[in-house]
Formats: structure tokens, sequence, C-alpha cells
């Protein structure tokens, strides 16, 4: 993510701001990728922080709010907080595709519809599934409760479990979506990935009963599922990767072998310069995290064919809005 200005005293302000120490109010124009000063914002400004611009024909609401069709049970309290997390991560996740041109006025495509939903609500608790079907992504904002998440990553053995990651997974779907539009999509997905057309609910019966090792040739134990998660599991580390990269440069942290003054990680084409710059960085962080004894940054291997995979989806991503 960029480091942003302020437009009246150039002040650093970060991705969330929506003002400045100097009094200046400001709200994120995503078009543009950058901050104005202005004090007209999305109408869920109030309610949830959203510091985006407002949409024209959009209610008031901004670009991120307008795809979100369904909102947790306000009527439970504790609901609030978790949807201002969720829809937090969102916006980063969109302005991180944007960066690619994804969302943008540029993208003639279909946007995804978000359904934020809770476990808890006035009527008691409810069981949420989260996932995509049809252009339709379903986010369980409960996981936005630190001690939740906490559990459920120690639950399924997982060793990254976040709102971010929930959305840029199930966003991935949707991305296949629209990808296979392109005639040569499909089968170099299969070439690499698998058949997708494989049985997806006896596939998950498989894995839930009997968990692969990823071994060589996939992230996460859950990517070797199907191909379809197998994908979404890629994309998602390849943002990781990505934001990683850009995130550092942005904020000035270098190693001598990059990334350079000034390195745009969303600009570069060259997907494995974009991993070793991430990878790089991750293991300086990971070495400075270790002295407060925090966790990793990165805990995860890329093997050759994990960053074939990557390259592939990096290319599509790079290109695939302007078809």
């Amino acid at each position: 993510m960029q480091v942003f200005k302020c437009p009246a005293c150039q002040t650093p302000l970060w991705f969330d701001n929506d003002r400045c120490t100097c009094g200046q109010e400001v709200g994120f124009d995503p078009q543009a990728q950058g901050m104005v000063a202005t004090a007209d914002r999305c109408a869920n400004h109030e309610a949830i922080g959203c510091n985006w611009l407002p949409e024209p024909e959009a209610d008031g609401l901004c670009r991120s709010c307008a795809m979100t069709e369904t909102v947790p049970d306000l009527r439970e309290p504790d609901n609030l907080p978790l949807w201002a997390r969720t829809e937090a991560a969102k916006r980063w996740m969109l302005a991180n595709l944007a960066r690619w041109g994804w969302f943008t006025d540029s993208d003639p495509g279909a946007r995804p519809v978000f359904r934020m939903l809770s476990e808890e609500t006035a009527q008691g608790e409810q069981a949420v599934t989260m996932g995509h079907a049809q252009g339709v992504i379903t986010i369980n904002v409960s996981e936005a409760d630190e001690a939740t998440r906490a559990e459920r990553q120690d639950d399924m053995g997982e060793l990254y479990r976040t709102m971010l990651g929930h959305m840029r997974h199930e966003c991935a779907h949707f991305l296949f979506e629209r990808l296979t539009v392109r005639p040569a999509f499909t089968p170099a997905f299969r070439a690499l990935f698998g058949d997708e057309r494989d049985d997806y609910g006896e596939a998950l019966e498989r894995h839930y009963a009997a968990p692969r090792d990823p071994g060589e040739t996939h992230i996460t134990p859950y990517a070797t599922a199907h191909p379809h998660e197998d994908w979404a599991e890629t994309v998602a580390h390849l943002l990781h990767l990505v934001d990683i990269a850009d995130s550092a440069a942005a904020a000035g942290l270098a190693l001598p072998e990059g990334p350079p003054p000034g390195y745009d990680a969303y600009a570069d084409p060259q997907a494995d310069r974009v991993l070793d710059h991430a990878v790089r960085l991750s293991l300086a962080v990971t070495h400075v995290n270790r002295a407060l004894e925090l966790p990793d940054l990165y805990p995860f291997v890329l093997t050759p064919a994990v960053r074939e995979k990557q390259g592939f989806v990096h290319a599509q991503l790079r290109a695939a809005f302007r078809t």
C-alpha cells in the first residue's frame, strides 16, 4: 500500500486517514489512488469510518461500500465494529487490485457483490459459511474479532488467517469467473492447477477427512483440496507478497538487493522479481519480529512449482481487465 500526502501540508497520510494533523479533512479517491481535500465522504463514514469519496449515482456510498448488498444485523451492537473492520479489509483489497485496473473506470466487467453476515444476530446465533457463488461473496464478520479468528486459526492448523486474507481468497474466485472469458485462460489454467470441473463437494469432503500435505506443488494444505481452491490460495498469496514489496518500498524500507527507491511493485512486469523482493523483505522483518517474540511475517515457502503458478496469476491479473 502506498503512503499518501496531505494535499494541504504534504504530511504523510496513511490509507485509512480522514484528517491530517494540520486539521485538513481528507478522503481517498480510489480512481486517482490518492488523498484529496474534502469533507464529502462515503455515507458510511460516520458509522464505520469509511474515508472513500462517494460515487455518482450510488446514494452517497463509495465504490467499495456500494458493493455490499447485505450488512450484519446491527441490532446486535457488537456487529458494528466487526462490520467496520471487515469493510476496512475490503477497501484495502480493492485499492490493491485497482493498481492493476480492476473495478476501476477502465474496467468494463462485472463487480462482485458482498454479503457481510455475523454469527450473532438479534434472534440468536446463526451459522455463516464464507464463500463465493455466482458473483456473490459471503464474509463472516465474526472473524473480525481477533480472539475468534485466532481460535479458528489454531483449530484449523492454519499459519495465517486474517480478514484481508479472507477477502483476497474469496475475491480470487470471482476473478476466476471474470478471467474465463479469455479463450486462452482455461487450458493454461488446467495445465497448472488441474481440471476445475472435478466434483467440488466430493473434493472438499476428501480434504476435510484427510488433509494432504502441500508438498512442493501447493502453497497451503487447503490449496490441495480442489483446483478452484488452489487458484484462490495462489491468488491470495500473490496479493500478499506484492503488497509486502509495495508497502515496504512506500515506507522507505530497503535491502542492498532491492527494491530500489521509488519501486512500484504493481508496475513491475516480472513476477519473479516482485516475489524475490517480497521474500527478502519478509525474512528481514521476521528477524526483527523475533527480537520481540512476534510471529513470522510470511511463514510460507515458495517452491518452484508454486512460483510458476504465481507467475501465471500475476500475468493474468495485470492484463485481464483490458480484455
